[in-house]
């Protein structure tokens, strides 16, 4: 599926090796660009093997192999330590970390407040918050524009509303200060974050933890304000519904840490990923004006108000779609790793225990036997009347039994914003410097360009 259709543009991206990595290399690579650490072998075969300082790393693409790990035996796979160390310092103890019966019994929690009955009361929280950034992008179109910011910014206020019904005008400068730190000082690999076991500290982890007691007693700040509030007859936001959610086998609700950490997680889950997608759908239809034609078309008429914006999202079928192609060109989560629990025959690779298993969708997304044209943005191939891609050759959100728990009110918030600015604007780079992806925990831009904002 290697052909290239002239007409369709291509995004550009970090040169790719054309061989694997040297040791030297492969470290400057994480700690700078991980997207660089992928050669080219591994767009084309079902398993790439490394061997890395007497550990196994096997990056898969076959869907069998994928859905083995993910699905099938998921049990016999844990977050690797280098993940913990990230992440455990800005999500806690939350979904996104915990193992076994402690995961089992948050997730049977906390599906209910995210199912599908729940999207119209948080699409009006969406709706609402991106109306009122529209208004506001409207009285700032004179002069270039940090679409970047903007996206953070948005998605920012709508997790707090989503989560709190609170404007976060009184955290989220914090908060965004709090993430940029993280970002540039706490999310890069090193080393001993990869070799010494989770149990023994790395020197990194010292400055980690310095940070989590400010991020925690932030998050603990802002629970402190809605808790000051008289209890709803009927709930309002993600908080109503994970206060009062209960475990259904055991009856059992969160305590004050465990809620705690489930809204860390879920704000930070819920908002810094859903900004990046946003802007890398405007960095890719600004290079295409004849997409942002349809999408405009899609939108006119069409009520993205808090009342109407539910019923709008089955008719913004392009929209989704090119929500989709960008998830696929440039996903948040741009890699997934775990560690063997005990060893697995995968393939022709017995993977030992304490091997590692990557699934890659920015790889995966890219696969030369999967995609026609890989490398272009071409959001057709998500219409209604197109084949499906292989089950396990698409998963911006993950697979199996550990998919994203939040994927639903991500995609809703994300066609919902990304409609109602094609609505009413046209955008456009305003210099010719290429943006390219850099990813360190979440794919992001090298730099945040200048965009032209124009009202339809």
């Amino acid at each position: 599926m290697d052909a290239i259709n002239p007409a369709l543009f291509i995004p550009p991206v970090p040169p790719v090796p054309p061989v694997a990595l040297g040791l030297r290399a492969f470290l400057r690579a994480i700690r700078t660009n991980a997207l660089g650490v992928f050669p080219d072998e591994a767009y084309r075969a079902d398993m790439t093997v490394r061997h890395f300082l007497g550990r196994v790393t096997v990056v898969l693409n076959h869907p069998d192999l994928i859905h083995r790990v993910m699905v099938e035996n998921h049990a016999n796979y844990r977050r690797s330590p280098a993940s913990i160390r990230i992440l455990r310092p800005i999500t806690g103890q939350g979904l996104l970390l915990s193992e076994g019966e402690t995961w089992r019994l948050q997730r049977r929690t906390i599906a209910p407040a995210l199912a599908p009955r729940v999207m119209p009361m948080l699409a009006r929280h969406i709706a609402a918050t991106a109306q009122e950034a529209m208004d506001a992008l409207a009285r700032r179109i004179a002069a270039p524009v940090d679409l970047l910011a903007s996206m953070q910014n948005l998605t920012l206020e709508i997790a707090g509303r989503s989560m709190f019904s609170m404007e976060m005008g009184q955290f989220g400068g914090d908060m965004r200060r709090m993430l940029t730190e993280f970002g540039e000082h706490h999310a890069q690999p090193h080393l001993l974050d990869m070799l010494l076991p989770i149990s023994i500290p790395a020197p990194r982890d010292f400055g980690r933890r310095r940070f989590s007691q400010r991020w925690m007693a932030l998050i603990e700040a802002m629970m402190a304000g809605r808790l000051r509030e008289k209890e709803p007859e009927a709930p309002r936001d993600l908080f109503d519904l994970l206060r009062a959610a209960r475990d259904p086998e055991t009856g059992a609700g969160f305590s004050p840490a465990q809620l705690r950490d489930q809204v860390a997680t879920l704000i930070l889950a819920g908002h810094e990923t859903t900004a990046v997608t946003l802007f890398w759908a405007l960095t890719l239809l600004a290079q295409v004006p004849a997409e942002q034609d349809r999408l405009a078309a899609e939108a006119a008429g069409l009520d993205l108000g808090p009342e109407g914006a539910a019923a709008a999202m089955p008719l913004l079928v392009r929209t989704r779609a090119v929500v989709n192609e960008t998830l696929r060109l440039f996903p948040a989560a741009f890699t997934t790793a775990r560690e063997a629990i005990a060893p697995e025959q995968l393939g022709d690779v017995l993977l030992p225990r304490h091997g590692i298993v990557m699934v890659a969708p920015w790889v995966l997304h890219r696969h030369r036997k999967f995609w026609r044209d890989p490398d272009a943005f071409d959001p057709g191939r998500f219409m209604p009347g197109e084949p499906a891609p292989p089950r396990f050759a698409f998963m911006p959100f993950g697979a199996g039994p550990r998919i994203c728990v939040g994927a639903q009110f991500a995609l809703t918030e994300a066609i919902l914003v990304l409609a109602a600015i094609m609505q009413r604007f046209e955008v456009a780079l305003a210099g010719p410097r290429p943006v390219l992806p850099v990813a360190i925990v979440t794919t992001q831009p090298d730099h945040a360009p200048a965009f032209l904002v124009r009202a339809r």
